[in-house]
């Protein structure tokens, strides 16, 4: 029990609460329109100024309850039990149950400190109520089992999103890594030539000077692309964290824009893919030639995955002077797709490596049928 305490008091709170916009305005002119009209129209209420009064003087406590979800608690909870004593006995009005609100609020967003808190604080308020008469031992359990469902979905609904952000950085930082791979055989292949130059200059230097000053020509312009790719790699690298579950190390040679060729395919099951390469895809940094080939491969594996009832996925990519364009598209049903569902995380992955390269990765269904893929990539992929 007590190791359960120290976890919750150390529970940090909910970073960056979402602020209030036009649907927390509509809550709290509801709750304003619902407590006048209860107050006009029920008969059995005692004191039916008391209970309209107390509920419009703390409807305004919804509009903070992301940003200071402990504060709220500690007003509105206190307020209610002075009143009740003041008046002699608990507000009346059913629309007063949007407290529990804040209840769920406090549980959603707050720091364990703010929940252990904030729990005493509405407890104590339940208890105050019972033991001066105003709620009967049933009322106190009946609202201690309804706060506690409130805080079970508000924890049930933190935890989701927890996972949800952790399998994000997960995605990111698996991307990374591929990443940081690619970049590793490249910068290795400029460092392999520059030895061997240098050691062909250094065996001609003797007899033909002139070929020794050659040498050092391409090492330096082997240098300075070993050094853009080192800078690249800083760059999008540098706040990466580690992990203990790297994948397993892929020793293959990283592969290019013409070994996306390779994913056409049309005696294997499933749809049939077809592969179009345009414009000049020669002499494109190792770097961006790489990512446009994973880029469509994770996009060919998701639609043999995921499309449904696809039969072609069409591959398109198309290289000029300043870019190179990767589109992949299926002619799969997406009728059951929701337009404003979010991506999974192979699109996360997609769109942090494009992004890294200083390009955009777009996806979702099309205009008419299937799913697109889209992603724009610099040619000369930013150094810094």
């Amino acid at each position: 029990m007590g190791e359960l305490l120290r976890s919750v008091w150390a529970e940090p709170r909910v970073a960056e609460p979402p602020p209030p916009d036009w649907r927390d305005r509509a809550l709290v002119g509801a709750v304003v329109v619902l407590a006048i009209v209860e107050g006009l129209l029920r008969s059995d209420l005692i004191s039916p100024g008391y209970s309209v009064a107390v509920a419009l003087a703390l409807a305004p406590t919804l509009w903070w309850r992301r940003s200071r979800p402990l504060s709220m608690v500690a007003i509105a909870f206190p307020v209610t039990g002075v009143a009740a004593l003041l008046a002699g006995h608990e507000p009346e009005l059913h629309t007063g149950a949007y407290l529990l609100i804040l209840a769920f609020a406090l549980f959603r967003w707050g720091s364990g400190r703010q929940v252990l808190a904030g729990s005493a604080i509405i407890l104590a308020k339940i208890c105050l109520s019972g033991a001066v008469g105003h709620l009967s031992l049933a009322d106190m359990v009946l609202g201690a089992v309804v706060v506690f469902g409130a805080a079970t979905l508000a924890v049930a609904l933190r935890s989701r999103a927890t996972l949800w952000v952790r399998g994000l950085e997960q995605a990111k930082l698996r991307e990374r890594e591929r990443l940081a791979r690619d970049l590793h055989d490249t910068v290795a292949h400029h460092v392999s030539a520059m030895a061997i130059r240098a050691q062909a200059g250094i065996a001609v230097a003797p007899t033909r000077p002139e070929a020794a000053v050659d040498a050092l020509q391409v090492i330096e312009a082997e240098a300075t692309r070993a050094l853009a790719e080192m800078r690249l790699m800083v760059h999008g690298l540098r706040h990466s964290t580690s992990t203990d579950e790297l994948e397993p190390v892929d020793l293959a040679p990283s592969p290019g824009i013409a070994d996306v060729a390779r994913l056409a395919s049309r005696a294997q099951p499933g749809p049939v893919v077809d592969v179009e390469l345009l414009g000049d895809i020669q002499d494109i940094p190792s770097t961006v030639a790489t990512a446009v080939f994973r880029l469509a491969q994770e996009s060919v594996t998701n639609a043999r995955r995921h499309a449904r009832h696809a039969t072609r996925i069409q591959v398109r990519v198309a290289a000029d002077a300043t870019s190179v364009r990767l589109r992949v598209s299926d002619d799969g049903d997406t009728s059951s797709i929701r337009s404003t569902a979010p991506g999974g995380f192979g699109i996360v992955g997609m769109t942090e490596r494009a992004a890294l390269l200083g390009g955009t990765c777009t996806a979702g269904a099309g205009p008419g049928q299937g799913w697109t893929v889209a992603v724009a990539l610099p040619r000369h992929a930013p150094t810094g």
